[in-house]
């Protein structure tokens, strides 16, 4: 059996379902908040893990795989993507190209990084999604400013992701890979330097081909995982790679690409054990 496991009930986990009845696989769509887990679980099921917090994902991937079981995507996966800069390293070490960074453990140490970035200049928490917590800084005052916010918010918000500000006009990539294999991509536009689709951006179909081919599946063999969400920003010199996501939202995706994205995702996790059919 396929089991997704939620813990806010959204549109692509409704997808999902839908898919795998179309496809004829036996499924189940369990809310896991006041679950206990400890218990047997059969052999042969697939874990789909979509829950809200990634922290949730990762602690029910920890305990699952412990006890052998398959989950999407594996724990391992789950912790290189959670961290941003877990994730630049894995990229780094595959020689992937990405927007320039600097890390820093200190306010002071968080200055002396931004200037040598160069304004402007992103600072990002190294958790987090749908573009929250953000902030670009065009001059000193405004980086002394998020810095200073940021020393008080906690332990996360005190290691300092600083990355090179791309002049993007107007929109960036996000693309889909499943099983290894780069399946679609939107483009997406705003006016806002910040185009997540959550934030309001605008997405049309972006052509998967040739060297945005070629990088994903880079990022797939770096990073691994049956299930993938890669935000891109197309330069004169060719894709630089801004992020990797394990547990991504997909249905603003789906008419602009044409592609059944739940499908795949259901179709590679029937592969990946006895799913039985209904």
């Amino acid at each position: 059996m396929l089991r997704i496991l939620f813990t806010r009930l959204r549109q692509e986990e409704k997808l999902l379902v839908e898919a795998a009845r179309r496809l004829d696989i036996e499924v189940s769509l369990e809310d896991v908040k006041d679950r206990v887990w400890g218990g047997s679980a059969p052999e042969e099921d697939v874990f789909l893990c979509r829950c809200i917090g990634h922290g949730q994902n990762l602690a029910l991937a920890r305990h699952l795989e412990g006890r052998g079981r398959r989950v999407v995507n594996p724990a391992a996966v789950m912790e290189l993507c959670g961290d941003k800069l877990a994730t630049t390293a894995a990229l780094e070490a595959a020689s992937i190209p990405q927007p320039a960074y600097r890390l820093a453990l200190s306010e002071e140490g968080a200055l002396a990084a931004v200037e040598e970035i160069g304004y402007p200049a992103v600072l990002k928490p190294v958790t987090g999604s749908w573009g929250r917590l953000l902030a670009k800084v065009n001059d000193r005052e405004a980086a002394e400013a998020v810095v200073e916010h940021k020393s008080h918010l906690g332990a996360h918000h005190q290691i300092f992701y600083v990355q090179q500000y791309i002049e993007k006009s107007g929109s960036d990539v996000r693309a889909f890979i499943v099983g290894g294999e780069p399946i679609c991509a939107i483009r997406r536009e705003s006016g806002h330097w910040i185009t997540n689709t959550a934030r309001g951006g605008k997405a049309c179909a972006q052509p998967v081909e040739g060297e945005l081919d070629a990088v994903l599946r880079r990022v797939h063999r770096a990073i691994g995982g049956d299930f993938l969400a890669v935000d891109l920003f197309g330069t004169d010199g060719g894709w630089l790679v801004n992020e990797v996501n394990d547990g991504a939202e997909f249905r603003n995706s789906i008419a602009p690409t044409g592609v059944d994205i739940p499908a795949a995702v259901v179709r590679h996790c029937a592969g990946l054990g006895r799913l039985r059919s209904r």
